[in-house]
């Protein structure tokens, strides 16, 4: 979903909920939709503010109509719809969108298990793959477009299974969201879609700066040439040799499954929770809490069985960890056994329902279904535009879009 960072957009992200709002309050719409495929574009830098709940769909879509408003087909509203497709496959397909959703170009045991250690330190020798490592490592940020390159790079140039790559790639992103990131490397695999996404050094020197350009190097070459490559069997014949640059920047950066020391999580203890009321704070509800009775205790949650399946990088768990700890001072961090037992003296638990935690959150507590911006469509749909047709069907604006949410919140 291109609501990423531009290679304009390398400032830190502000993990406040303030900065959510200056950013929805930058967004240009018509120059967005003129230049998102630009890595250099008008995109907006929201997604990991949206990612982990500083703000909703709605809170978006809304900020933006209050200053120009937008038909409902407009690019800006369909990417939104993007996030909330991804959303609504993972909601029907659980655990399934880890797997290939059907056969690709070629068979998953035709695929490497493994990615190549040039790949992650950036040294291939492609330019626009080792432009998007670097970036990756520096910001913890890609655009979209970067994102379909190199993972179309992975897959079909060097026959690397997606899920390696998609597993790689969400550790390392600030915004890194199962559904959108995962769903994504299928649809560029074609295990998602009706065909593999290809990409050639002519579609980089048109939408990348210079330095991306890849004359000479394996994606030099026509469409035709790519998809053969893509149906073949075994890498790339002429894919470039590992080049040791030796530049630092490249070097894959860390990966951490309990947050920073300076956030003071403790072992889940029962004490703190006996007889009270409880709100579960975790890393995908970081938004203003609802309006809760005075004594209730808000309490920041980290699920150590989750993080210690999929590492999140340093600059992730700050950006988290910071905003955590200005809504409250209360962290446990420990595993799904240990919160379990601790949470079973509360009077009452609740928290914001969240997928990344499904298996865990609704056994401790009330899940309140997170804020929706499109209408949910219970018939599982396998394209885009089936789903787009069914839950904006009737809707000619964005302004209607947010009052039909309107409608079904009351």
């Amino acid at each position: 979903m291109p609501l990423t960072g531009s290679l304009g957009m390398l400032e830190t992200f502000a993990p406040t909920v303030a900065a959510a709002h200056a950013r929805i309050g930058a967004v240009r719409p018509a120059a967005y939709a003129r230049t998102r495929n630009a890595l250099d574009g008008a995109v907006t830098g929201l997604s990991p503010y949206i990612t982990h709940g500083f703000v909703t769909l709605t809170d978006v879509l809304a900020g933006v109509c209050a200053r120009q408003p937008l038909d409902m087909q407009h690019k800006f509203v369909f990417e939104l719809g993007w996030r909330a497709y991804y959303r609504h496959v993972w909601g029907h397909r659980g655990e399934g969108i880890l797997q290939s959703l059907h056969e690709g170009p070629l068979p998953d045991h035709a695929y490497a298990g493994e990615l190549p250690a040039d790949i992650r330190q950036g040294c291939t020798g492609v330019p626009v793959v080792d432009e998007a490592v670097r970036t990756l490592y520096a910001t913890g940020m890609l655009h979209n477009h970067a994102r379909m390159w190199l993972a179309s790079y992975v897959v079909h140039v060097r026959k690397v299974h997606w899920r390696a790559g998609a597993d790689w790639l969400y550790s390392h992103l600030l915004d890194g969201d199962l559904a959108s990131n995962h769903l994504s490397w299928q649809w560029v695999t074609g295990t998602a879609s009706r065909k593999p996404y290809l990409f050639n050094a002519d579609n980089v020197a048109r939408y990348a700066p210079t330095h991306w350009h890849s004359p000479g190097s394996a994606i030099d070459t026509s469409y035709e040439a790519l998809d053969r490559m893509a149906r073949r069997n075994g890498p790339q014949a002429s894919a470039e040799a590992p080049v040791h640059t030796g530049d630092g920047d490249r070097a894959e950066p860390s990966l951490r499954c309990e947050p920073p020391d300076e956030l003071q999580a403790s072992a889940p203890d029962p004490r703190l929770v006996n007889g009270r009321d409880v709100w579960l704070i975790h890393p995908w509800s970081l938004g203003p809490p609802p309006v809760l009775a005075p004594d209730t205790l808000l309490l920041g949650l980290f699920v150590s069985d989750f993080h210690r399946t999929r590492p999140w990088s340093e600059r992730r768990w700050r950006f988290v960890g910071t905003r955590m700890a200005e809504l409250t001072s209360q962290h446990w961090y420990g595993d799904a056994a240990a919160i379990g037992a601790a949470l079973a003296g509360a009077r009452r638990v609740r928290c914001l329902a969240e997928p990344h935690l499904a298996p865990w959150l609704t056994r401790w507590a009330e899940c309140q279904a997170a804020p929706a911006l499109f209408a949910a469509v219970e018939r599982r749909c396998d394209s885009f535009s089936q789903w787009w047709f069914r839950t904006s069907h009737g809707l000619s604006t964005a302004v209607d879009l947010l009052t039909a949410e309107d409608a079904l919140a009351r």
